[in-house]
């Protein structure tokens, strides 16, 4: 309980940098997904950078929710494709939401915590291909911490009221991931010159198994072509997705030259998804 978010990046980050054989000095720039930060200001990935010792490194935070870590990602693709300086990316996901949240809220049980980490670095085979994203501000108040920022700065009163912990406000339409989901990825498979028929892995926003399978069936693809982490960790938000992968990488689940899409769905609501050849 007395970690930080930036507590739980920094194993992670850790981790994925000795996998690919860097150090921290190596690093070029952090990019950190989260929508449970250390503090409204300054970044988190900046905090991240301090505690990993990676001083040539810049950084921002991303904050599109559960679609922040296939955000970070094509953000760290485009700026390795546009700056011939920039050679390491370190692309983190992290979640704490359950501190904050109120203890006697029944959707505290929900929230788990947890962390993944992605290296992105200059090659010449391929790797990343292309993003697509889909967003709708309409459902901005249905689920979110709405007070603290400048829309309602924190007070004594909002702070008993409670309003400065992650609320629940109105149901969100299951049909935003049932029918959002497929939308997204054919636009990915689209725009990015390949058949969903061709995708050999794809990785979700780990929120509901059976919206997955739905989706899944949709798409057209088995569920072998999946993988769900929910049922040991719980629901770990922005970093699902690379905790997912990391999974599914260490149980031998996605063989070399694979085209690997990632499928995040975050409040507000955003969506984003990347692919990426393995």
């Amino acid at each position: 309980e007395n970690w930080a978010t930036s507590d739980v990046a920094l194993p992670a980050a850790r981790q994925a940098i000795e996998r690919a054989g860097r150090t921290p000095m190596d690093v070029d720039l952090i990019i950190l997904g989260t929508d449970s930060p250390d503090y409204i200001t300054p970044a988190t990935s900046v905090v991240l950078q301090h505690k990993l010792g990676a001083n040539r490194a810049g950084t921002f935070d991303v904050g599109c929710a559960c679609a922040s870590f296939p955000t970070g990602l094509a953000a760290g693709a485009g700026f390795i494709a546009t700056n011939k300086a920039m050679k390491t990316v370190l692309v983190v996901g992290v979640y704490l939401m359950h501190k904050l949240a109120d203890p006697g809220d029944p959707m505290t049980f929900f929230y788990g915590d947890g962390a993944g980490a992605a290296v992105l670095e200059v090659s010449d085979k391929p790797g990343f291909l292309n993003a697509a994203f889909l967003a709708d501000g309409f459902y901005h108040k249905h689920r979110g911490i709405y007070s603290g920022g400048t829309y309602e700065p924190a007070t004594v009163e909002s702070v008993q009221a409670g309003r400065t912990m992650v609320k629940i406000t109105d149901r969100y339409p299951p049909e935003i991931n049932h029918e959002g989901w497929p939308r997204l990825v054919r636009n990915l498979a689209r725009e990015g010159g390949f058949a969903v028929s061709d995708i050999d892995f794809i990785i979700f926003t780990q929120v509901r198994k059976p919206s997955i399978e739905l989706v899944m069936g949709d798409l057209g693809l088995p569920m072998e072509r999946t993988h769900t982490i929910m049922e040991e960790w719980g629901y770990t938000g922005s970093a699902c997705i690379p905790m997912a992968l990391d999974d599914a990488i260490q149980k031998e689940m996605i063989g070399k030259g694979a085209l690997v899409v990632f499928a995040g769905s975050g409040v507000g609501y955003n969506q984003a998804a990347t692919a990426f050849r393995f």
